[in-house]
C-alpha cells in the first residue's frame, strides 16, 4: 500500500497562486493513478484534477481548466498540483488520492489511499 501526505497549502489573495505537493511513501509510487480532490464545508469531497501513471495523460473539472495544473514526479514519489488564478470559490481541503490500475476516473469510491488534506484558503 501506499501512504500519501500534502504539504503548501495556505491563505492566498484572489488572483494568487499556490503549489500543493503530495509526497508518496511505501510502495511503487509509479505503479498508481493519482487524484486530487476538494472539500469545502458543508459540500462532499469532489474531483478537482487526475493524472494517469506515467504522467502524460490530465483531466480537470471544468472549473479549474486553464488555471490548475497537476504533474508528478515518479523518481521522487512526488505529485504536484500548481493553482494559479485562485478564487475565493477554489477555498477547500484539498486532498491527493491513489487508485491501482490504468484509468483515471472521477469517483471518490475509485481511490483506495487518501492523504489527511491540505488547507486552502482564497480570501476576495
Amino acid at each position: 500500500q501506499v501512504q500519501l501526505a500534502e504539504s503548501g497549502g495556505g491563505l492566498v489573495q484572489a488572483g494568487g497562486s499556490l503549489r500543493l505537493s503530495c509526497a508518496a511513501s511505501g510502495s511503487a509510487f509509479s505503479n498508481y493513478v493519482m487524484g486530487w480532490f476538494r472539500q469545502s464545508p458543508g459540500t462532499e469531497r469532489e474531483f478537482v484534477a487526475g493524472i494517469n501513471r506515467a504522467g502524460d495523460r490530465t483531466f480537470y473539472r471544468d472549473s479549474v481548466k486553464g488555471r490548475f495544473t497537476v504533474s508528478r514526479d515518479n523518481a521522487n514519489n512526488t505529485l504536484y498540483f500548481q493553482m494559479n488564478s485562485l478564487q475565493p470559490e477554489d477555498t477547500a481541503v484539498y486532498y491527493c488520492a491513489a487508485r491501482l490500475g490504468t484509468a483515471v476516473v472521477r469517483g471518490i469510491g475509485d481511490y483506495k489511499y487518501w492523504g489527511l488534506g491540505t488547507q486552502v484558503t482564497v480570501s476576495s
